[in-house]
């Protein structure tokens, strides 16, 4: 369907690609990676046709159409959604427009938006309308660069969905390993200007990646190894006259040698480790009753949690549910009605997309951590420096000459050296590539405070929380286990909440039942739903019960270790106190364990 022959380029006499030859084939799913800057951004414009290759060419099929979404765009504002959604219908406009809305409603619109314009979206919304006119011309080559940058983890697992089924062939740039996982089944990376093709996805790519390199790396190392030992022979015997013809020998062997190169970086065993969190009490937030308003509008009402010390746990759901605006309710931002209390001696580790303005614009990369860089992890502020895309010269710039994604990989850096027992964290991946990805997550895995962490990258969630809130219409809804169990168990609500909406309009037109009947099945579904809310209701208060006893008996534990920290209390009686209440501390969490399942 489509070769690249021998491609080259060159930005400034600096090569980007250097002779990459790779066929795509009709319906391919190719995940193209390698890390920021390698190239891959400009190789999709290259096959777009938006740049012209310094030497090599694309060879194309003449019939065929490619659809390419770029990071950064152009829009339109003077049209509605629909409108713009309109501009890229065929022939037969009646089918056309109930395939236009199930792809714009399953990137998360909803009919209200239909006749919105344009300008009134974010740059992310706007982002999913031109993916969703992309996705509707049915292009047979599908160019995609980052697109899951601005999606929800339900807008995500549609286009996942979409993309399998589609007869589309699909070059794809995304820093998402579980949607690229999912997705591709063919694996292309970049690097040092040059590519390796895998028929294979993004995990067992990753395996046979990890064997190529340590064959690499011993390849070059003999190959420097022998430069070494020649160059030695050549300085020794450069003077002497019986040598001469060997030393010529060899300096023209080194002329002729195809030196080998390495990406030699390599963090893989980095233990970046935060400062030990200080202790705080036991629930470092607790929030009841919360409500908040921008005007007539409602973001959410009637929301109760409380999250204990050490939890793990993660803020998902749609754009624009409130995810961040309670986050910035926490940070004390905005105003709002009811309560949320911030726990005893709770230090709050904050991550927001406009962190990087709070930096000092005069220091370089390596000045800015290395400030708030404290005892042994000063001696590896480079490779921290490296983990995170700043390696060699790039730690001596200055901070205002960084883009606004390294700046904000800059202010995560520097979060993760200052001491702190809530960290919370918005949307911290979006500009951070796998490697990067990798040391953030092992960092947070082994942080012995509380997490909150606003994000819808399920790679880097999973085995990371083991609490999930879901916010959505307005409620804030609590999911106990990883981001996996929750995506398991919203998936079949989602298909119950599709029946509960096909029968609200006409069943008939997808059933082919009778009124009659589909009323008295929806009469024991209510009947269903009522007692089941019912049981629900029981249990939640059988739960806050049980909390209550836990948090009075954890009380009692503090105050008898206090006690027992002076050696003239330490009586058998007061510790056979101590493990009784112990004792039935493990009980209430164990019956509130399964109470909660």
């Amino acid at each position: 369907m489509l070769t690249v022959d021998h491609l080259s380029m060159e930005f400034s006499s600096r090569p980007v690609l250097d002779d990459i030859t790779f066929l795509i084939n009709r319906k391919e799913r190719i995940a193209l990676v390698g890390k920021n800057g390698a190239g891959k951004t400009t190789l999709l414009r290259l096959i777009a046709g938006e740049y012209q290759p310094t030497a090599g060419r694309i060879a194309r099929e003449s019939d065929i159409t490619i659809g390419y979404l770029p990071q950064v765009m152009l829009f339109h504002d003077d049209r509605t959604l629909r409108e713009e959604i309109m501009t890229v219908a065929h022939e037969d406009e009646a089918r056309f427009v109930a395939e236009a809305d199930r792809t714009i409603i399953g990137l998360g619109f909803e009919r209200k938006d239909f006749d919105r314009p344009c300008s009134v979206f974010s740059g992310g919304w706007r982002m999913r309308i031109e993916l969703a006119k992309i996705l509707l011309r049915h292009p047979d080559l599908l160019l995609l660069d980052e697109p899951t940058n601005h999606l929800d983890i339900e807008s995500i697992q549609w286009l996942e969905d979409f993309l399998k089924t589609s007869p589309s062939a699909v070059l794809m740039v995304s820093h998402d390993r579980a949607f690229i996982d999912n997705v591709c089944n063919r694996t292309i990376e970049i690097t040092l200007g040059r590519i390796y093709d895998y028929n294979v996805n993004y995990s067992r790519f990753v395996e046979l990646r990890k064997e190529r390199h340590e064959q690499q790396v011993r390849a070059y190392l003999n190959q420097q190894k022998m430069i070494q030992d020649t160059e030695e022979f050549i300085e020794r015997f450069r003077y002497k006259a019986t040598k001469a013809v060997q030393v010529q020998s060899r300096i023209k062997q080194l002329e002729k040698l195809e030196r080998l190169e390495v990406d030699l970086e390599d963090t893989s065993r980095l233990n970046l480790r935060f400062p030990p969190a200080p202790r705080s009490g036991d629930f470092p937030l607790i929030v009841e009753d919360l409500r908040k308003d921008f005007g007539e509008h409602n973001v959410f009402h009637d929301v109760t949690f409380t999250i204990r010390r050490g939890e793990k746990v993660a803020f998902v759901g749609k754009n624009g549910e409130g995810k961040s605006t309670l986050v910035k309710c926490i940070m004390g931002q905005l105003d709002y009605l009811g309560t949320l209390k911030i726990g005893h001696n709770v230090k709050i580790g904050y991550f927001a997309q406009n962190q990087a303005a709070l930096l000092d614009e005069n220091l370089t990369v390596f000045e800015t951590i290395d400030y708030v860089a404290v005892g042994e992890i000063r001696t590896k502020i480079r490779d921290i420096l490296g983990a995170f895309m700043f390696g060699g010269e790039a730690s001596d710039k200055k901070v205002k000459v960084l883009s606004g994604g390294e700046r904000s990989r800059l202010a995560m850096i520097r979060l993760l050296l200052e001491p702190c027992n809530l960290l919370i964290l918005d949307e911290p991946t979006n500009h951070l590539d796998m490697q990067s990805k990798d040391v953030l997550k092992a960092a947070l895995q082994d942080f012995n405070g509380t997490l909150i962490c606003v994000s819808h990258d399920r790679d880097f969630l999973n085995g990371l929380v083991t609490k999930v809130y879901e916010f959505g219409g307005g409620h804030v809804k609590e999911h106990l286990g990883g981001i996996y169990d929750f995506l398991r168990s919203r998936k079949l609500q989602s298909l119950n909440e599709l029946n509960t909406r096909v029968e609200r309009g006409n069943p008939r037109l997808y059933s082919g039942e009778s009124a009659d009947n589909t009323q008295t099945t929806a009469k024991q579904d209510y009947a269903a739903q009522k007692a089941a809310a019912a049981e629900k209701r029981k249990k939640e208060r059988q739960i806050a019960e049980i909390e209550a006893e836990i948090a009075q008996l954890e009380n009692q534990q503090a105050e008898i270790e206090q006690l027992l920290a002076r050696p003239e209390n330490q009586t058998q009686e007061l510790f056979q106190k101590y493990e009784t209440v112990k004792h039935r501390i493990e009980q209430k969490l164990y019956e509130w364990e399964i109470i909660s399942e």
